[in-house]
C-alpha cells in the first residue's frame, strides 16, 4: 500500500472520527443563561464528543414551542423545564421513558413515578419577594412578611410580578396561592394584589431585576434570582412570605423522536450525578440528591420547610383553565412581548 493511499485512509479515518466526536444535542431549556455555561462545560467534559446547543426561553414559551412542534419535534432533550410542563408534554406523548444510571440515589419525590420515568427532577425553585430596601425607605414602604401584606394600599403601583402564561415562576406562584388558600380565596387575593401591580413581566427574573434597579420597590421572583441579585451588590432583601412558597421542580427528559438516543441518555445520566447536583446546589437551596444541597448566602429561613403542599398533577391538568381565567382578569397590565 502506498504512502498516498495510507495518507488518504488516515484522512478518511480522521474525518469519520471527527464526525463521531462532534455529535450535537439540541437541548430546550428555561434555565437562566448564567447557569447553562457551567452545566454545559461539566457535561461535555464528562461525555467527550457530545456538544450541547441550547434553545433557551422562559418556561411558558419553551412549553408552547414544544407543543407547537409536536408533529415535527426539533429538540433531542429538555433540560431545566418545570415538571408541570413536562407532565403536559408527556400527556401529548412527546417523552421517552428512561431510568438514568444513579436514579436510585435521588429523593423519590424528584422524579416521575412511572416506570421507567418520563422526567427526572434536578432541583426545586420557589417563590420569593425581592424587596428594594433603599427605594422602600424613600417611599416609606414597610417590608412585607406575608403574601396578604401585598394587598395593602401602601404597595399600590410598587409591585412587579411574572406573567404566569409565559413564566414558570409566575405559574408556580398562582398555582401555589390557589392550592394554599383554596380557589375562591386565591382569586380574591389575586384581585387585591392586582390593584397594586405595576406590571406583569414575561420572565421570572425580570421583576427582581426591576426591583434592584429601583423601577419598583418589590419584585415577585424566585429564591435563586433574589440570592444572586443581592450577591451582586443590589440593595435587595429576599423575603419568604410566611404562608408558604409556591414551587416547582426543574427537570430533564428525552424527546421520544430523537435520533441521538445514546447522547440523550448520557445527558440524563449526567443530570442525576453527584457532580451535576453539586452544580445545581450552587444555585438552589434544594436539589435532587440528598446530602448535597447547601444554604444560599442571602436567603433567610428554611426554604424546604416553607414549601407549600403542591399537587403537581392538579397544577398540570388545570394549567390551561387557570391561565385562561388569569388572563381574563389581569392581562391588561402585562408588558408587551
Amino acid at each position: 500500500m502506498t504512502r498516498v493511499t495510507l495518507s488518504f485512509l488516515s484522512v478518511g479515518f480522521l474525518l469519520v472520527a471527527s464526525q463521531v466526536r462532534s455529535e450535537e444535542l439540541i437541548v430546550y431549556t428555561a434555565l437562566e443563561a448564567d447557569q447553562t455555561k457551567a452545566y454545559q462545560a461539566a457535561f461535555e467534559k464528562a461525555a467527550p464528543g457530545t456538544n450541547i446547543r441550547w434553545v433557551r426561553d422562559s418556561t411558558g414559551v419553551v412549553t408552547a414551542k414544544l407543543l407547537a412542534e409536536k408533529g415535527n419535534p426539533q429538540a433531542d432533550v429538555v433540560f431545566g423545564l418545570a415538571a408541570t410542563s413536562l407532565m403536559l408534554l408527556d400527556k401529548e406523548g412527546l417523552l421517552a421513558g428512561y431510568a438514568p444510571t444513579g436514579l436510585d440515589k435521588l429523593k423519590p419525590i424528584m422524579r416521575d413515578p412511572a416506570e421507567p420515568p418520563k422526567w427526572i427532577g434536578m432541583d426545586v425553585w420557589a417563590s420569593a419577594i425581592c424587596f428594594n430596601t433603599v427605594e422602600a425607605a424613600k417611599k416609606g414602604i414597610a417590608a412585607p412578611v406575608s403574601w396578604q401584606d401585598l394587598t395593602k394600599p401602601e404597595y399600590k403601583g410598587q409591585i412587579a410580578m411574572p406573567n404566569p402564561a409565559s413564566s414558570g415562576t409566575g405559574y408556580l406562584m398562582v398555582s401555589g396561592w390557589l392550592q394554599m388558600m383554596g380557589e375562591e380565596k386565591g382569586w380574591q387575593f389575586m384581585d387585591g394584589l392586582h390593584q397594586n401591580i405595576g406590571a406583569y413581566m414575561h420572565s421570572g427574573s425580570k421583576p427582581c431585576r426591576a426591583a434592584a434597579s429601583g423601577e419598583y420597590a418589590l419584585g415577585l421572583s424566585f429564591e435563586y434570582r433574589a440570592n444572586q441579585t443581592q450577591k451582586s451588590g443590589a440593595p435587595i432583601e429576599a423575603i419568604l412570605p410566611k404562608e408558604g412558597l409556591g414551587w416547582d421542580m426543574e427537570a430533564a427528559a428525552i424527546i421520544k423522536t430523537t435520533k441521538k438516543q445514546d447522547a440523550a441518555k448520557a445527558l440524563l445520566d449526567w443530570s442525576v450525578s453527584a457532580e451535576a447536583n453539586r452544580l445545581y446546589a450552587q444555585n438552589f437551596a434544594i436539589v435532587a440528591m440528598p446530602g448535597i444541597q447547601s444554604k444560599l448566602d442571602y436567603i433567610k429561613g428554611d426554604v424546604e420547610g416553607m414549601l407549600a403542599k403542591n399537587d403537581f398533577a392538579w397544577a398540570a391538568e388545570n394549567r390551561e383553565r387557570i391561565l385562561s381565567e388569569w388572563s381574563k382578569r389581569y392581562d391588561g397590565k402585562s408588558e408587551k412581548k
